[in-house]
């Protein structure tokens, strides 16, 4: 008797990777996260230094190093003329409009209305609501890597 008699045996085949819609929702909103996490350090009076590995090779002998740097986030706020806190989201290097008449910046008072309007862009993000601004501003950033 066969050893794989005893197996069962079916066709499969592997799913290749996820769809690049989910992908650009998860990359934003690992974006988003990190300036949750910013405007919170900011609130507290602490600071916001998340880390990350580089690799690097030694020039004179070779060898591959690993080292930790620090990762550095910037702010997508900034205070207006009006003294009002303007939130504007990025994927990349490009602003998301986040309507046809070129509004591309929420606009609130304080640290805390900065925090709440962070976590619903996150949850919006999350949800598929800005999938088209999303998928414009991602055109239009690889448009710029063809030139």
């Amino acid at each position: 008797m066969s050893i794989l008699s005893n197996l069962k045996l079916v066709a499969s085949k592997k799913k290749q990777g996820i769809s690049p819609v989910i992908q650009r929702r998860n990359k934003l909103s690992n974006k988003i996260f990190e300036q949750i996490q910013l405007a919170q350090a900011q609130k507290e009076g602490r600071t916001y230094a998340p880390t990350r590995l580089k690799t690097y090779v030694n020039k004179q002998t070779g060898e591959r190093k690993t080292i930790e740097s620090v990762k550095k986030v910037r702010e997508w706020w900034h205070i207006s003329d009006n003294g009002k806190i303007n939130l504007i989201c990025k994927y990349g290097s490009k602003q998301i409009q986040f309507d046809a008449k070129g509004k591309n910046a929420i606009e609130v008072s304080n640290g805390d209305e900065l925090l709440t309007a962070l976590e619903s862009l996150k949850l919006a993000v999350e949800q598929g609501e800005l999938d088209l601004q999303i998928e414009a501003t991602s055109g239009a950033l690889r448009a710029g890597f063809l030139k």
